[in-house]
Order: structure tokens, then C-alpha cells, then sequence
């Protein structure tokens, strides 16, 4: 299932157009989105961020696995196909950086067999030499490093072909839970203007003002802290690496059930980053008295302003984002670690 925009361009660029091909668009979840969004769309009622009739998109395909080719962007844009219940999601390193994207290119179509059942999960047999084969329990066996694995499932021969390539650890295909925080943006008349979910976090900052902003925080409705900065961060394990790391925030591992409290820029020395367990609520708003309005962005988009009054809920979401792993979820993050960010890398100390 291709998105209609990508078919498009498979087929305008490369001329890739076959029946087998469905098209795909994610079914609007009731109350997600924002008063500007979907104002286009004729079910859409402004006034309650919900659709008029649920069976609208009761054709639309329910995927049982999402692979995106691409960088760390593209899994939180696939993120937000999906506000409620998620897919498992295979991340192939298409981009640049590729922090949470543990598979290359070359190992996508076998990886995408593996997760949907099509073959068994590997046995290694031998040492990890030029001699090491893979063998399946059905009894084909073959290289990794062939892109065109389509004849393999049907395949009655037996055999031992090279390969260095697995997926999961004893024989097991491992998911990471990520979780993601449920974000509303609420009028100082206590009507939800906005509903989100983000992967990463959700960032309130003084916006286009040149004076540092003005936010009082909650957390379960008691008083935590006054912000005076140039914003603060909410952000999720899986967040901890991006904004929040640069921010001064802590390194955390994604399967920490916690949100991360990190201003940016603070205007005193002791407003440090605080950790809070995942079940706790946190509220932030606009100070009345502030000398100008504040804005919020949601995993880098949806970008809108906060006027005096205005506030920002945050708690978790009921529904984390599965995503495959390499090995597992300590593995691939250690790895991920080390290789894009040079994590604790310094020349040896030399013996005495």
C-alpha cells in the first residue's frame, strides 16, 4: 500500500503501475488535529475536532506492517498517520543521520519477510566466518545480500548460502514500545482547540516575541514551577536524544516509562531538567500578566499561538509506536548512540 502521492511519482518517474497496488490514507482519528486542520474537509465540524460520520473511511486498508525508507523525520511523520492504535513500523536508514532507523537498504526486503511471517526467524550455524549459513525451518536457504527475495518463500530446495545477516536475538523478532505523549491545547474557556500525539515532544516557546516567555507548570494541577526562558520541552524517552538532549536534558533509555522536563535558556541558574513518571499530567499555560503571547509546536510541526490563557495538557498516549529492532531495544540504542553520536569516544588511556 503506497501512499497516493508516492504512487504518483512511482509512476510518473520510474513507471511502476501494477494492480497489486492499493492506495493508502490514514482514517482520521475522532477529536486529533486542530482548528487548522481539515477545515477542507466537508465531514469535518471545527467546533468538537471531530468527523460527522466514523464509517466515512471504513474502506481505507489497515496495514499490518509500515516500512519507511528514509531518516528519523519520516518514522515521527508515520507516527502521525496513525493518532490511535499503530502498526509495528520497520525503519530503513534512507537519510542522513538515521538515530532510529537500524536497517540499511540492503537489508529491507529481507527484513520485511521476516517481520511479516513470510519465513521463520534465522538459526545461525557456525562461527561468524565466510563459511556461516543461515537456514530457515522450511528449508530454503539463501543470501542476504540478494535483493529480489520474492522466489524464496515458494522454494523447495536445500541448500547453504553466505549471509551475516539476522533479525532479533534468540530466534526472536523484538519490538520497542515507544511511547508518545497525548498533547491538548485548551482555550482559557476550557475548550480543546487542538489534540496531538507526539513522538519526540511537544515544545512551548516565546514564538516571535523578543521577550522570554511567561509559563506557569502543573504538574497533576500542583503548583511545579514558573517559567521564565526562551521555552520549556516535554519530551519522551525516544525524545530525550533529539531537542531535549541538545537542551541540556538527560540521555534516556526508550523503554523508560517517563516525561522529560527541560527549559530552554532558563533566566536562573536552578531550573535544571526534571524527570516525572509516565502517569502523572502536566499542565503548562500562558501567564495572564505575561507581556506577550507564547506558541507550540508538536514534534517540529503544527505550529500554532498561544494567547494569554491558553493551556497546553500533557500525558501520556494509551497507544506507544511499535518499531522493529535489529537486535533489541538496548542494542540498537547503544549502537545508534555510539555511531551518530560519537557517545563516550575518546582516545584510550595508555598503560602505566
Amino acid at each position: 500500500m503506497l501512499q497516493p502521492e508516492v504512487a504518483a511519482k512511482f509512476k510518473h518517474y520510474f513507471g511502476v503501475d501494477d494492480d497489486k497496488i492499493e492506495l493508502f490514507e490514514g482514517k482520521p482519528e475522532p477529536g486529533f488535529g486542530g482548528n487548522h486542520l481539515g477545515l477542507d474537509d466537508p465531514l469535518y465540524n471545527a467546533h468538537t475536532l471531530d468527523y460527522d460520520r466514523d464509517d466515512a473511511y471504513d474502506n481505507t486498508y489497515t496495514p499490518d506492517l509500515v516500512c519507511t525508507l528514509g531518516g528519523d523525520g519520516l518514522l515521527m511523520y508515520a507516527s502521525t498517520l496513525f493518532p490511535g492504535p499503530c502498526p509495528p513500523i520497520l525503519c530503513v536508514s534512507g537519510g542522513s543521520l538515521g538515530f532510529l532507523t537500524p536497517f540499511s537498504k540492503g537489508e529491507m526486503v529481507h527484513a520485511i519477510r521476516l517481520s511479516l511471517g513470510l519465513v521463520e526467524s534465522p538459526t545461525i550455524e557456525g562461527d561468524m566466518n565466510d563459511d556461516e549459513a543461515v537456514t530457515f525451518k522450511q528449508g530454503a536457504s539463501y543470501s542476504s545480500s540478494m535483493l529480489d527475495l520474492a522466489s524464496v518463500g515458494d522454494s523447495q530446495q536445500l541448500g547453504k548460502l553466505k549471509t551475516k545477516f539476522t533479525v532479533g536475538a534468540n530466534n526472536q523478532i523484538c519490538l520497542s514500545l515507544r511511547m508518545r505523549l497525548e498533547c491538548q491545547v485548551l482555550n482559557r474557556e476550557g475548550i480543546v482547540r487542538a489534540r496531538f500525539n507526539v513522538l519526540n515532544e511537544v515544545v512551548i516557546d516565546r514564538g516571535d516575541s523578543p521577550y522570554l516567555a511567561a509559563l506557569e507548570c502543573f504538574c497533576d494541577d500542583v503548583h511545579l514551577t514558573t517559567v521564565q526562558a526562551d521555552g520549556v520541552i516535554f519530551s519522551t524517552p525516544t525524545g530525550s536524544t533529539a531537542y531535549s538532549m541538545s537542551a541540556g536534558g538527560p540521555v534516556a533509555h526508550p523503554a523508560l516509562p517517563a516525561i522529560f522536563v527541560t527549559p530552554i535558556c532558563p533566566h536562573v541558574l536552578s531550573f535544571r531538567s526534571m524527570v516525572f513518571p509516565d502517569h502523572v499530567v502536566l499542565r503548562c499555560f500562558v501567564a495572564e500578566d505575561a507581556r506577550a503571547d507564547a506558541a507550540v509546536a508538536f514534534d517540529g510541526k503544527y505550529r500554532r499561538k498561544l494567547n494569554r490563557g491558553d493551556n497546553v495538557l500533557i500525558r501520556m498516549c494509551p497507544y506507544p509506536v511499535p518499531t522493529i529492532n535489529r537486535v533489541d531495544h538496548s542494542a540498537d540504542w547503544l549502537t545508534g548512540l555510539k555511531r551518530n553520536f560519537n557517545f563516550n569516544t575518546r582516545v584510550r588511556q595508555a598503560p602505566l
